[in-house]
């Protein structure tokens, strides 16, 4: 890294015990700061800093090793926002919204530590530190700064980043339902909601969208532009009652919306006739664990609103309904499989 510097006594460093926000939060600017083409007045500053304090020494050796282990894992695993400042060219600085993002990943690491990494190794960065988050099973309501309403549903991730030109969140992981209000500044600014796969601009609307391999938009009111990243000349616009899926390239014909998409937001389950293995695949995102579905009964359908609050009495009752019987290995571990056979009619001989 340019500008490192000498890390001594780093054996004696205490990685059970915690450090204070403030400390981790220092830390961190000063790695992404001495990350992007530092100055030499910048290294001074910082081995002031760390000289001040026993703490600052602490937390400066915590944010080293953890740049070694970023250094140390591929480019799609570790934190963008760091290497890219490292091979930029001598003289350009790192985007202002990846130096906060990466300050903000790095403060939330380093003030919980080992176990936090471990976590973190596992989970796309942008996740792991988003400005909103559901975990399994759970959903939210945010209320934004100008007065939007986002639903989140079960593993959500979001961030949000308003500026002077433009209302922007960006759906990292999960689903949520976007119900725009007027913008209170003048001129108004656009609301878009970005993923991996492109843009979606609000024209006055109430809309789902969902991160699921690709993107999936459905509009309920008013209208959204769609932009693919890779192809903008295949932006469209979907009105009420429509829906797409697109990628980075590519965006599919308009069909109609499900009206009970956004059944979720009520706790809701909705199915019609749907093929209990796809039934099964939908509850899997709001438990923990795996349930699995026997080919044997794959094509059997299901119809009903179920309620999401308990998981485990809609699983609990699916023989009540369908020859099937669910075996629970673990809480975390359930498999759908066909029902005992009945007795033919004449009994045992």
């Amino acid at each position: 890294m340019n500008g490192q510097i000498d890390n001594t006594n780093a054996g004696t460093d205490d990685d059970q015990r915690p450090l204070e926000r403030h400390v981790a939060r220092a830390a961190a600017e000063w790695l992404v700061r001495l990350a992007d083409n530092p100055t030499p007045e910048e290294i001074d500053a910082c081995t002031r800093w760390r000289a001040a304090h026993p703490e600052h020494a602490r937390a400066w050796r915590r944010a080293e090793r953890l740049h070694a282990k970023f250094d140390a894992l591929p480019a799609s695993v570790g934190m963008p926002t760091l290497t890219r400042a490292e091979r930029g060219t001598r003289g350009t600085r790192a985007d202002p919204a990846q130096r906060r993002a990466a300050i903000k990943t790095l403060s939330v690491l380093l003030v919980a530590g080992p176990t936090a990494w471990l976590a973190w190794r596992t989970t796309p960065w942008r996740v792991w530190c988003a400005d909103a988050r559901t975990a399994t099973g759970e959903r939210r309501t945010l209320m934004l700064a100008d007065g939007t309403r986002v639903d989140l549903n079960t593993a959500t991730a979001l961030d949000v980043d308003f500026d002077a030109h433009e209302r922007r969140v960006r759906l990292d992981a999960g689903e949520i339902l976007v119900e725009t209000a007027p913008d209170p500044q003048t001129p108004a600014r656009p609301f878009i909601v970005q993923t991996d796969d492109g843009r979606i601009r609000a024209l006055g609307t109430r809309f789902v969208v969902r991160q699921d391999g690709d993107t999936h938009v459905a509009v309920y009111h008013g209208a959204v532009e769609v932009t693919p990243a890779d192809a903008p000349h295949l932006a469209r616009i979907v009105a009420a009652g429509e829906q797409t899926r697109f990628t980075a390239t590519s965006i599919d014909g308009l069909t109609s919306a499900d009206p009970h998409d956004a059944d979720w937001t009520r706790g809701v389950l909705f199915a019609q006739r749907v093929r209990l293995a796809d039934f099964l695949d939908q509850l899997s995102r709001y438990r923990p664990g795996l349930v699995r579905c026997d080919p044997a009964v794959a094509d059997l359908h299901i119809s009903g609103a179920f309620q999401l609050a308990d998981t485990d009495n809609i699983l609990a009752a699916l023989p009540e309904t369908l020859p099937v019987q669910v075996i629970w290995r673990t809480r975390y571990w359930v498999t759908v499989v066909p029902g005992p056979q009945p007795a033919s009619p004449g009994g045992a001989a």
